[in-house]
């Protein structure tokens, strides 16, 4: 939908860069924060992995939503915006010394431990500083997701998490620790997850290990299911919201929550995904033997996810209202990978026409990289322009 990018602003503008729609990131907000209202114990902790841009990460506090940090390079930056500690988990599996002292300096509200050892480092360093850690446990539930090997977390053969056989164990030696204060279960089981099957999986197998845990008197008061819901990369004009009330209307029908239990998310991709484009000028078309090429200036150290993990994004000429051709996109990066996309139909493409990236927001410019000695890309809000 040409209309709603400000092309003649972006004329003025060096590409590539983001464009970020904060109209639609606050419309966003209001639908997550309207459904969050309608249950009491529903908690909401922003995936900041997904893009930590300063003005969208400001907006994002604005509206109330904590902050999820996989390291301590987020946790400062959250505390910069202005994100309160009380609202913000750390998750990791590989959470170093000053990450977590970091934590411990600031209180945050929870550390999410995957391992045993990293459960008796944090009480170590707790001690030193004479503070008490909450952690929650991060569970591997061994539940697939419909969804790309590479982003896939909840099975028994990933990284991450703490194998339900022990479980147990570990909430019997937080007992033991005496700066550590045992206070939930933490789960995630992928990302890009648009089947609410993969989310009731999750529910039916937490169900499972409360039950079990309760046999033994071990109450839980916190559970986390970290995020996973996905958008449409294939229409995002039609549905630039995701469906939040079936996602969350699927834990409250599914998740058996004891009374007084809080029940926490941690979305990223559905929050910031669809704001988010990457706007690239056209530097040469290119007549193949058997196709044609619009080379950009863009490429895979802007945007690493058609790369990565095979991705589509929806591509439009923003300057063109010619006949469509078929072409394959393509950036300048010394990499045969460096495909955007192939065959794909968009108006006529000539030298100096702007491309928009569609569903760019998430995992987009918090990826780019400076291979080839290339500059990282901007980031711009509808504000800035």
């Amino acid at each position: 939908m040409k209309g709603q990018f400000p092309t003649d602003k972006f004329k003025t503008l060096k590409t590539p860069f983001y464009y970020y729609d904060t109209a639609l990131l606050r419309q966003t907000l209001t639908a997550i924060n309207t459904e969050l209202s309608r249950h009491d114990n529903f908690i909401m902790h922003y995936a900041v992995k997904a893009n930590a841009n300063r003005k969208v990460l400001n907006i994002i506090c604005q509206a109330g939503l904590g902050a999820d940090c996989v390291s301590g390079g987020e946790i400062k930056r959250c505390l910069e915006v202005g994100f309160p500690a009380n609202k913000i988990v750390y998750a990791g599996v590989g959470k170093s010394d000053w990450e977590i002292n970091l934590g411990l300096d600031n209180d945050i509200f929870c550390f999410n431990v995957e391992s045993i050892p990293e459960l008796e480092v944090i009480n170590t360093l707790a001690a030193a500083k004479g503070k008490t850690a909450r952690v929650c446990f991060r569970i591997n539930p061994d539940v697939g997701a419909h969804t790309h090997a590479n982003i896939t977390t909840g099975l028994a053969e990933n990284k991450f998490g703490i194998a339900m056989r022990d479980m147990e164990p570990a909430i019997e030696e937080a007992a033991k620790l005496s700066n550590i204060q045992f206070i939930g279960l933490h789960f995630h089981i992928g990302s890009q997850i648009l089947d609410m099957g993969d989310f009731e999986a999750l529910c039916n197998r937490i169900n499972d290990l409360q039950d079990d845990l309760e046999r033994k008197h071990i109450k839980i008061e916190n559970i986390n299911v970290g995020g996973g819901l996905g958008i449409d990369y294939n229409h995002p004009n039609r549905q630039p919201v995701p469906n939040f009330k079936d996602y969350f209307d699927t834990y409250a029908h599914h998740l058996r929550l004891r009374p007084g239990q809080k029940l926490h998310f941690e979305l990223g991709r559905a929050v910031v995904g669809q704001m988010g484009s990457l706007i690239t000028r056209v530097l040469y078309v290119k007549q193949g033997a058997a196709k044609q090429f619009a080379i950009c200036d863009a490429g895979m150290t802007d945007l690493i996810r058609p790369a990565l993990y095979q991705a589509y994004h929806k591509i439009e000429n923003i300057t063109s209202d010619a006949k469509e051709e078929t072409y394959d996109v393509v950036g300048p990066i010394c990499e045969s990978s460096d495909v955007f996309a192939k065959a794909v139909d968009l108006n006529k493409v000539s030298r100096g026409d702007i491309l928009a990236i569609r569903s760019a927001g998430a995992y987009g410019e918090i990826m780019a990289s400076q291979y080839n000695c290339r500059e990282l890309p901007k980031g711009y809000i509808t504000e800035d322009l």
